[in-house]
């Protein structure tokens, strides 16, 4: 039996579609002792991204960001989050959005960007599913100064870190960002070791 088999959708209800969509869903779904429970849910729906880490071993340095982000802030994070790079697809496959990001979060322009895997970052309530990657830069590679999009909120501050320092930095809190904490712990297993 698949999942599809154990679902049965009853209604949809568009309740915002401001930015993004947001729907109340009414569905039946099949317990695993066989029983139908009628559950409601809400499910936001903002796309898929991707998030980049980019390193250098010989110096063992990685690149992140710090910026702004509001739904942290009401949620008591009274300072700005330190990030890896990231951005959502926009109908662009993930390695070409993720390039694109990169130049214009970091300053770099990265030759090669590996895939390491994919995630949903908050499967209870939110679509997104999110692909990592890494790549290797070296200070030849920065062909500006990053920042990001101003005409899209933007204001995003570069950081250039000793990897032992980031993770540090998660043990202390001042990295609270999951897609970051688990690039980072990514970088720490298999190319910092």
């Amino acid at each position: 039996m698949t999942i599809s088999d154990r679902v049965r959708i009853k209604e949809e209800r568009v309740l915002s579609h401001a930015r993004y969509l947001l729907k109340s869903i009414t569905l039946d779904y099949r317990r695993g002792n066989g029983e139908w429970q009628t559950q409601v849910r809400e499910v936001y729906d903002r796309g898929n991204a991707a998030a980049l880490l980019p390193y250098n071993v010989a110096l063992r340095t990685v690149v992140l960001v710090r910026q702004f982000r509001l739904p942290a802030y009401v949620n008591g994070h009274d300072d700005l989050l330190i990030e890896a790079a990231a951005g959502m697809l926009d109908d662009a496959s993930p390695e070409e959005r993720i390039r694109a990001e990169a130049e214009e979060e970091t300053g770099y322009r990265l030759h090669d960007v590996k895939k390491v895997f994919e995630a949903f970052m908050s499967p209870g309530a939110v679509t997104e599913k999110l692909h990592f990657f890494v790549a290797e830069y070296e200070a030849s590679m920065r062909i500006g100064s990053g920042g990001g999009l101003a005409d899209e909120g933007e204001d995003i501050e570069v950081l250039e870190l000793p990897i032992d320092a980031a993770l540090a930095m998660i043990a202390d809190g001042r990295i609270a960002d999951a897609k970051t904490i688990m690039l980072l712990q990514y970088a720490a297993l298999n190319i910092f070791r």
